[in-house]
């Protein structure tokens, strides 16, 4: 086999299990906020690479490869092995709310990105907002909004971002 033969072959087995997995990665999406960048399973990154840990110790930092985990369809980076270990022992303590999507937005009922740089610890959850003229707004009255996204989020949690 040639190395073009080798190369289309490879694609086109790419293009298999994309097609047979497509399906659950989409759903997945769907569920968390994750951006795009090479990730575990194929996956998409969640919390824009950041280490959720980090946030509840209140200084975050971005996480490495070396540390990471697939949990709800995203991959979580983590700074530490400390940190990992820490995800996996309590991942619904540490995963942000609403899947990582802003909470002022999921209040709105829509799906906009969550910033790790506009956050606070909710009630013991990681929130991750739009930008700060969002977080500003969402600071006004914190626990009004996040009780209409709570009930928001069991609506949209599993629509399509273009579908709302």
């Amino acid at each position: 086999m040639t190395f073009t033969q080798r190369i289309l072959a490879g694609a086109a087995l790419v293009a298999i299990h994309a097609t047979i997995l497509a399906p659950t990665a989409a759903f997945a999406i769907d569920e968390t906020n994750v951006s795009k960048g090479i990730a575990l399973s194929g996956v998409g990154v969640a919390a824009h690479s950041y280490d959720v840990v980090s946030f509840f110790d209140g200084k975050p930092v971005r996480g490495v490869d070396t540390f990471a985990v697939v949990h709800d369809g995203a991959t979580y980076r983590f700074a530490s092995a400390a940190n990992l270990a820490k995800f996996k022992a309590a991942p619904d303590k540490y995963a942000p709310a609403y899947g990582g999507y802003c909470a002022y937005g999921v209040a709105l009922g829509k799906k906009l990105d969550g910033d790790p740089r506009y956050w606070k610890i909710v009630d013991g959850k990681l929130n991750l907002l739009l930008n700060g003229d969002v977080f500003e707004t969402w600071k006004k009255d914190i626990a009004g909004n996040n009780k209409t996204a709570d009930g928001k989020w069991a609506t949209i949690r599993s629509t399509a971002i273009d579908k709302l």
